[in-house]
């Protein structure tokens, strides 16, 4: 499975943006679906996770109320709609996907990336 991520780029703090993760090969075996991101100098931190219907979702403290992550399964795709966003919210997002319940929130497959900065 290999997953590509788009939609990052340079805002303003109160800003909204939607990322978007497509995969591709053996999609059918996936069953979570997840957000992640990095900082500069900082380790990679949970963002947002749903199941592969998007009905189950977890979100980080940090973004709940202003982050939505959702599935399309027509388009086999899944978005992170942020509004709100602030300069804490600068970072490098990955999407991440798995073949294990959401429920435990462990993830096989990553992106490469897709940068967000948030100016202040």
């Amino acid at each position: 499975v290999q997953l590509q991520a788009f939609g990052g780029g340079l805002v303003q703090a109160g800003d909204s943006l939607n990322l978007s993760c497509t995969p591709s090969g053996r999609t059918f075996t996936l069953h979570a679906w997840g957000w992640f991101r990095q900082a500069p100098g900082k380790e990679r931190e949970f963002v947002a996770a749903c199941d592969r219907r998007g009905k189950t979702t977890y979100y980080a403290d940090s973004v709940k109320g202003r982050f939505t992550i959702s599935r399309d399964n027509a388009k086999n795709t899944v978005y992170l709609q942020m509004n709100s966003l602030k300069p804490d919210d600068t970072a490098v997002y990955y999407c991440a996907a798995g073949v294990r319940d959401v429920r435990i929130r462990q993830f096989d497959y990553w992106g490469q990336g897709t940068e967000l900065t948030v100016s202040s």
